[in-house]
């Protein structure tokens, strides 16, 4: 019981590292991309606020989300494990 309960904080501890560094990886390569964009083509208004707009759109987005991904997946699979295991 205590293993599992072990297993579930440092796997929360570890899934919640690994999901703050993707989050700010992806946003930077996001901010990255608007910069770029407003440098090549836009050139228009203030470069902050075009990126912090474009930055206020990532939020909500479909991308986004998907890194919520990084706690469901690894989740998922050890469950299926311990099913397996515990089925054979």
């Amino acid at each position: 019981m205590f293993g599992l309960l072990r297993l579930v904080i440092i796997g929360f501890v570890i899934l919640t590292i690994i999901y703050v560094g993707v989050s700010l990886y992806s946003r930077s390569v996001r901010r990255d991309k608007l910069e770029r964009e407003w440098d090549e083509e836009v050139k228009k208004g203030d470069r902050e606020d075009f990126v912090e707009d474009g930055l206020d759109e990532y939020e909500n987005s479909f991308r986004r989300k998907l890194i919520w991904l990084v706690y469901i997946i690894p989740v998922v699979i050890v469950l299926a494990i311990i099913y397996m295991v515990n089925i054979y």
